[in-house]
Order: structure tokens, then C-alpha cells, then sequence
């Protein structure tokens, strides 16, 4: 299933189980919603642009997010949590979930699945500890342990599934309207790039832009 990139209306269902990484995957693939991040914001400085995309679907309790990747370069030198993950091969999602407030939740992912979490607003962010990071499911194809660039031609996903009373969701069977973005990047490799899904009007890369966060619909 795909959908337009003015907005995104995620489905609902109503079990997934985190147990079998096989069935978890069909099922956020074949019943879930699938965009492409594909803005080059800042194509004049960082034209590389590796296919990236996103499959989405939701349960009560949690959203479960799929990242695919194809690139020709592959780091993961971050293994800690809350380290400078998007120097990696990193993906990530930023959420605002309430339309009356301002904060939003920053969550970056490299292809091992490292976590750098924060919450708040642009230049006013703070770091989630691991009571919050550890509470999110993440599968990473990659495995887990660090390791420094490699050329070549790579497949790689990213599967997480973040609670949404984290994040400040009480979903109760009815749409909930939020707002966010999705992105892929690696400022540290050899072909640094900064990929959105809604594009972003900054003259330098700048994910901390709440302005151009789209519109996601939790159905």
C-alpha cells in the first residue's frame, strides 16, 4: 500500500507480534502503508541520494516503523545510546503528537539499531535516557555491533516499534491526528547525505524544522 506524500493515514491493527521477525515484517509490509523519503533538500551540497523507504502500521500500543535502505556506503561506528548516531547510516522520525504543543520527540537510528533520543523544541532539546529508549522495540538486519565504513552495495532495514503512551499518544480506537517527519542520513561517511520525506527550507541541513513536519494520521 502507498500513499501521497502531503500526508500519511497509518492503519491500525489490532496485534503484531514482536516475536517473530518474519511474520512482523510481512505483516508491517503488506498491510501497512509505505512512503518514500526522497526530498534532496540540499542536493547542490549532498546530491548522493541512496533509496530509502518507510512502512508504517500501528497497533493500540505501539507505532512500528520499517526503514528500508539501498546505499553504496555502510558505517555503524556508534554503539552507545544517545551517541552522534546520524554520523552513521542512520534513519529517523520526528514526532510532534499533540497539535496544541510545540515539543516533539527526535528519534535517530543507525543500521545497528543505536538509539539518540530527544524531546523538546528547536535548540531547547533534551536527551532521553534509557528508561524511554529502552522501552522501544528495534530490530536492525545490520546486527548490532559497530563497525567502520565499508564500500559497496547494500540492503539494509531498520524495524522499531515505539510505545505510543511514550511519546504522549492514548490511542482508544478513534483517529489520532499528528504531526512529523521521516529522514535518512550520514553526515560522517564518505558521501554525506540528508534525505526528509517532507521537504525542508534550509539553507544548510537542519532536521529541527517543526515547520516542515507533515501531517500522519493514526487510523
Amino acid at each position: 500500500m502507498t500513499n501521497n506524500n502531503e500526508h500519511i493515514s497509518i492503519p491500525f491493527i489490532s496485534d503484531l507480534n514482536e516475536n517473530n521477525l518474519d511474520e512482523l515484517i510481512r505483516t508491517i509490509e503488506g498491510k501497512g502503508i509505505r512512503q518514500t523519503i526522497d526530498c534532496l533538500d540540499w542536493a547542490k551540497q549532498f546530491p548522493y541520494h541512496p533509496l530509502t523507504t518507510v512502512s508504517l502500521i500501528h497497533t493500540a500500543e505501539k507505532l512500528y516503523i520499517d526503514f528500508f535502505v539501498r546505499s553504496n556506503y555502510l558505517r555503524a561506528v556508534n554503539y552507545k545510546p544517545n551517541s552522534p548516531v546520524y554520523e552513521d547510516s542512520s534513519v529517523g522520525v520526528y514526532l510532534q503528537p499533540s497539535l496544541e504543543k510545540p515539543d516533539y520527540f527526535a528519534l535517530m537510528f543507525n543500521c545497528i539499531g543505536t538509539i539518540n533520543a530527544t524531546c523538546g523544541t528547536p535548540g531547547h532539546k533534551t536527551l532521553l535516557d534509557t528508561d524511554f529508549t529502552d522501552k522501544i522495540y528495534v530490530y536492525a538486519s545490520c546486527g548490532n555491533r559497530p563497525f567502520q565504513e565499508l564500500e559497496g552495495l547494500f540492503s539494509w532495514n531498520v524495524i522499531v516499534g515505539i510505545p505510543l503512551k511514550e511519546i504522549g499518544i492514548d490511542y482508544s480506537g478513534k483517529p489520532v491526528s499528528i504531526k512529523g517527519n521521516f529522514y535518512k542520513c550520514a553526515s560522517g561517511t564518505a558521501q554525506p547525505h540528508f534525505i526528509s520525506w517532507r521537504p525542508i527550507n534550509t539553507p544548510m541541513p537542519d532536521f529541527d524544522v517543526p515547520e516542515s513536519f507533515g501531517n500522519i494520521i493514526l487510523l
